[in-house]
């Protein structure tokens, strides 16, 4: 912990394109060795695929999917007594919002498939339709912190 104070909240710069600070925040997320550039075009090029493949707006297709990923409760390790125990707490949305992101990525880049703009945007459209490997991590983890519910007290 910091002996100089709280420190100050950073609030996510928008994307040039879509001027979404979400889309920025996936960006971010993606970014493998400093190479942004390619995790702009990642991003669009999945983008595009969405709405060749659904036909709607990709922007609602990701904050649903981001929204159906992101879980409301999860559990946190806590020593009690000389015993580890999982507690369940509650996520903040940044929080959550964070965990999704970087959740639909994760399975995304375990998908088969050709390219990371491909697997990206499958996991998505699986993700807002409320399937998919994303969804089962989020069903996971909210399974976990409901079997752990005994332990609430020690939060």
């Amino acid at each position: 912990m910091s002996r100089r104070g709280t420190a100050e909240k950073k609030t996510a710069k928008s994307d040039p394109i879509y001027r979404n600070r979400l889309v920025n925040m996936v960006i971010n997320r993606i970014l493998k060795h400093g190479k942004k550039s390619l995790a702009y075009k990642i991003l669009y090029r999945a983008v595009k695929k969405i709405h060749q493949k659904t036909e709607t707006n990709p922007l609602l297709v990701l904050r649903q999917a981001i929204r159906r990923v992101t879980p409301r409760i999860a559990v946190k390790a806590r020593r009690a007594s000389g015993l580890s125990q999982q507690v369940p707490i509650e996520i903040r949305s940044t929080r959550g919002k964070a965990l999704a992101i970087r959740w639909l990525l994760a399975a995304s880049r375990k998908r088969p498939g050709r390219n990371m703009a491909f697997k990206l945007s499958s996991e998505l459209v699986d993700a807002a339709k409320g399937r998919g490997d994303a969804i089962r991590k989020r069903e996971e983890t909210h399974r976990m912190a409901e079997a752990n519910r005994a332990f609430a007290h020690l939060r």
